[in-house]
Parts: C-alpha cells; sequence; structure tokens
C-alpha cells in the first residue's frame, strides 16, 4: 500500500486594493445594470440605451 503524502498549498494573500477595486466594480454594475434616472440623473438615459440590449439579455428589467 502506497504512502500518502500531504501537500501544502501556499495561501495566496490579495492586497486590500484590489478588494477594494472588486468592491467598486460591483458597485458600478448595479449602478449601470439598475439605474433608470434615479442615481445617475441625465447620464442614466445614454447609458441605459448604450447597455439596453445587454441589460435584457443579462434578464434585468428596465421597462
Amino acid at each position: 500500500m502506497a504512502n500518502a503524502v500531504a501537500v501544502s498549498t501556499p495561501a495566496v494573500r490579495v492586497p486590500a486594493w484590489a478588494w477594494l477595486l472588486v468592491a467598486v466594480a460591483l458597485f458600478a454594475w448595479y449602478v449601470i445594470s439598475q439605474d433608470n434616472g434615479a442615481v445617475l440623473g441625465a447620464a442614466a438615459g445614454f447609458l441605459h440605451e448604450v447597455t439596453h440590449d445587454a441589460r435584457h439579455a443579462l434578464g434585468v428589467p428596465c421597462h
């Protein structure tokens, strides 16, 4: 019978700025996908039209 060898993998340290970048990206995605003018104001109309078909493809209601 073969002896089992335990292999340890080193821990990966993710810098704090990377977590912040992920949080900002998720918030931006949320605002762009959900906003219909309440947060972004006039810019929302442009973003809505630019991302309109992609929003529907992702299942995000916008009407």
